[in-house]
């Protein structure tokens, strides 16, 4: 089973919602399990995806945890961060 963490964060550091998101199908690859995941958790917390920028694809790579800031986001945001965590892998 695939699981992806993902938080709401204010600028105190206090997780303001989070949810935890599984995917189990076998014929997902990595990269669209988190992709299908953040996808999900957006529409859960009614916020648009986040961009990607080169600087999140390095962090992801090395740690499987990024953080998503008001610079990844066209719209405006409430909170200081989005934050994602593979916490399990098949």
């Amino acid at each position: 089973m695939f699981r992806l963490w993902c938080k709401l964060i204010d600028s105190k550091g206090h997780v303001l919602r989070d949810t935890v998101i599984c995917n189990d199908d076998p014929d997902l690859n990595r990269t669209r399990k988190i992709f299908n995941s953040i996808t999900e958790a957006c529409y859960e917390f009614d916020l648009s995806e986040p961009i990607w920028l080169d600087s999140n694809i390095r962090e992801f790579q090395r740690s499987s945890k990024v953080r998503f800031n008001k610079d990844n986001f066209v719209e405006e945001i409430s909170f200081a961060n989005f934050e994602i965590q593979v916490i399990e892998e098949d």
